[in-house]
Formats: structure tokens, C-alpha cells, sequence
């Protein structure tokens, strides 16, 4: 049987698949269109990205245990924001 992994384990899991997967350093990706065919902006879209992992590391190099509810609406955030990359044409390697 699988071990499944503990809250910062699968909490860190997650943060190293995230930042493989999206463009975060990568600013010269990011141009606002001249005629505004953006549909969300896609910098802003990484930059919450970015900011939330920066406060789980920092958090968890604290101590701080995140939850399962923690773990899941960071997931679900992170699907959102590579829905609205894809519909900007922004490269994931999702």
C-alpha cells in the first residue's frame, strides 16, 4: 500500500510542480497587447502565483503546517491560473 505524504510534504509537492510548470521567471513573456486582446492578464495571473508560493515557503520554513483546505484551494488557484494562461496563449509546461 502507498504511503500517501504529509501536509508540507505535499504542500512543498506541489509548490516545485507549479513552479516547473508556469512561467514565472520569465518576464519578457509578458507585453500587454497594443490592441487589449488579453483575456485576464497573465502577469497578474503569475504574479498571485508567485506571491502565494513565496508566503507557503516562508511560512513553512516557520513552521506552519498548512492544512488540506490550504493544499486544495492553492491546487484549485493554480488550475484556474493555467486556464486563463492557455487562454492567452502563454507557453506551460502543464
Amino acid at each position: 500500500m502507498l504511503h500517501k505524504p504529509d501536509r508540507m510534504t505535499a504542500m512543498k509537492q506541489l509548490i516545485s510542480q507549479v513552479k516547473a510548470s508556469f512561467p514565472l521567471d520569465q518576464p519578457d513573456i509578458f507585453r500587454c497587447e497594443p490592441n487589449n486582446t488579453c483575456v485576464g492578464c497573465p502577469k497578474k495571473l503569475l504574479d498571485l502565483v508567485d506571491a502565494e508560493i513565496n508566503y507557503w515557503e516562508a511560512a513553512m520554513a516557520q513552521g506552519i503546517t498548512p492544512t488540506l483546505g490550504d493544499i486544495s484551494r492553492f491546487a484549485k488557484m493554480c488550475t484556474n491560473v493555467n486556464r486563463g494562461l492557455k487562454r492567452n496563449n502563454v507557453p506551460t509546461q502543464h
